[in-house]
């Protein structure tokens, strides 16, 4: 079961969301490596990647041999929102996402994000900028709706204008993450348009992504907070969908990954930076093990990287989980 996206084959039917301060190049190296349809980078402000500010350069770091990868951008401005596409393409994107579903009031006080749902002719205008702007496939990543459901006619309008994909988070900005998303909701977006469609929100393993997958006709499903922690997740989800048995890294594998994203971390970012960047990820990560928790409160209160390494390594081999083969 794969898709396609405009001339880009997508041969897993399950995609790794845009979070931000999750999917960094490191987290999608390490998720590419297990297996996924697609990983979107961090959301990228367009001015801000227009103007090169450093945070903007590190969010959409592109990854030269990363085949199925996108870099998502997100303003209100045709012409940033154009000319940060075009970077990027030159830069080696080979999918520029639009983002229309954040719901950080952060964002949509500045009336991007999720807040474009509001002003659909706007809306449809930035689309066609970035389908102008660049040769590559152009996807929009919306919400149900602001407060009602409305998505289906956006996502009309953004074929129309030359998005090659949907992706429709199951929930209104109204919402924001409460509630169960609602996958049969997606199904109106689904009969509105011929382009693929991905289901998102709530999608957290093989049984919930068949159940998105059932009820809303959507071509293929995104995890998000799902998958934090777990790089291998996406993958576990595409073998349950395809009906094949998948062990998940045991935890003594898991040292060792652990240790490899936190150099990686350090590596993107720099040492303080990094410290920090890699204690929330650590932690996440840590939640997964059994008996992790101990390490994990011991990890989060260290600020020197080799007190760090050497706290992981000492927690997993007081649990007897190091030396396991």
């Amino acid at each position: 079961m794969g898709l396609s996206v405009g001339n880009i084959a997508i041969d897993m039917p399950v995609l790794l969301a845009p979070m931000a301060g999750i999917t960094d190049l490191p987290f999608r190296r390490l998720a590419a490596r297990f297996g996924v349809g697609l990983v979107v980078s961090e959301m990228v402000a367009s001015q801000d990647m227009v103007q090169a500010t450093r945070a903007a350069r590190a969010r959409a770091e592109i990854e030269g041999d990363m085949a199925a990868s996108a870099v998502q951008i997100a303003g209100r401005e045709a012409r940033w929102m154009a000319e940060a596409a075009r970077i990027l393409a030159d830069r080696g994107a080979r999918i520029i996402d639009i983002n229309m579903g954040c719901p950080a009031k952060k964002v949509t006080s500045g009336w991007s994000g999720s807040a474009l749902m509001r002003e659909p002719e706007h809306a449809l205008r930035l689309i066609e900028a970035v389908v102008k702007a660049v040769a590559v496939p152009v996807t929009v990543k919306m919400r149900l709706g602001w407060d009602s459901l409305t998505a289906p006619a956006l996502a009309a309008q953004a074929e129309g204008a030359g998005a090659a994909m949907i992706t429709v988070h199951g929930r209104t900005r109204a919402q924001f993450y409460k509630g169960a998303a609602d996958w049969a909701a997606i199904r109106r977006v689904k009969q509105a348009v011929r382009i693929p469609v991905v289901a998102n929100g709530d999608v957290t393993d093989a049984a919930s992504a068949a159940r998105a997958l059932a009820l809303s006709g959507a071509d293929a499903v995104m995890v998000g907070r799902g998958a934090r922690g777990g790089p291998w997740v996406c993958a576990q989800i595409a073998a349950g969908l395809a009906g094949r048995a998948y062990v998940a890294p045991g935890v003594a594998a898991r040292l060792a990954l652990l240790l490899e994203h936190h150099e990686a971390i350090l590596s993107f970012y720099g040492r303080d930076p990094g410290v920090r960047v890699a204690r929330k990820h650590l932690s996440w990560a840590l939640e997964r093990v059994p008996g992790g928790q101990p390490i994990r409160d011991a990890v989060v209160r260290l600020e020197a990287p080799e007190a760090v390494r050497a706290a992981l390594i000492e927690g997993f081999d007081a649990l007897g989980l190091a030396r396991a083969a």
